[in-house]
């Protein structure tokens, strides 16, 4: 089956958290996210290495909502219900729709780190994977050096499948990264 006839939600949610597809209209939050927590970034992001102007970031919102109903990546935006604030994007990626995997990744607005949002957003992000996609296999990759990204696979009982080493140059490009790569799978 094509995988732009799949019919799931667009949006779900956690305790706090309200995650859901990006739509026209959301640049402005997310350009204000990414500016509040630059410095965190771009130590870990290649989209954090230049000033992305709002233009910038709305055209990148769009693009990431028409991908989202083309199946081709499913960027997810994650709000707090209460407050209604961005507090990070997450997303599943890199995927194969024939297994079915995805790859989630995620970044969280500084403003709102170390209250347990990101950890809580993959945790549902994972089930959602799990119930309204059919997955079989959810990942997790994290540059070895990034101790919060690892943290999160590690909170949530995610397997440490394996250690690439020297796959990959520092978002910087000063030098060779090791990768851990984080799995749940379907039984």
């Amino acid at each position: 089956m094509n995988p732009i006839l799949l019919d799931f939600p667009d949006e779900f949610e956690t305790e706090r958290l309200l995650i859901r597809c990006p739509k026209p209209g959301d640049g402005q939050v997310v350009h204000e996210a990414i500016n509040a927590s630059i410095e965190e970034l771009k130590l870990w992001l290649p989209f954090a290495q230049k000033e992305q102007s709002k233009e910038e970031v709305e055209i990148n919102i769009r693009e990431a909502h028409m991908d989202f109903l083309a199946r081709k990546d499913l960027r997810l935006l994650i709000f707090h219900k209460k407050t209604g604030n961005l507090v990070g994007s997450s997303g599943l990626h890199r995927i194969d729709w024939e297994v079915p995997k995805f790859e989630i990744g995620y970044w969280a607005d500084t403003r709102n780190s170390g209250k347990g949002y990101i950890t809580e957003a993959v945790e549902g992000i994972t089930t959602f994977a799990f119930n309204e996609l059919n997955a079989k296999r959810v990942e997790i990759r994290c540059d070895a050096k990034n101790t919060k990204s690892r943290a999160i696979p590690v909170r949530l009982d995610f397997d440490l499948e394996g250690l690439l080493r020297n796959d990959d140059c520092s978002v910087d490009g000063k030098e060779i990264r090791d990768t851990c790569i984080y799995a749940k799978i379907r039984d």
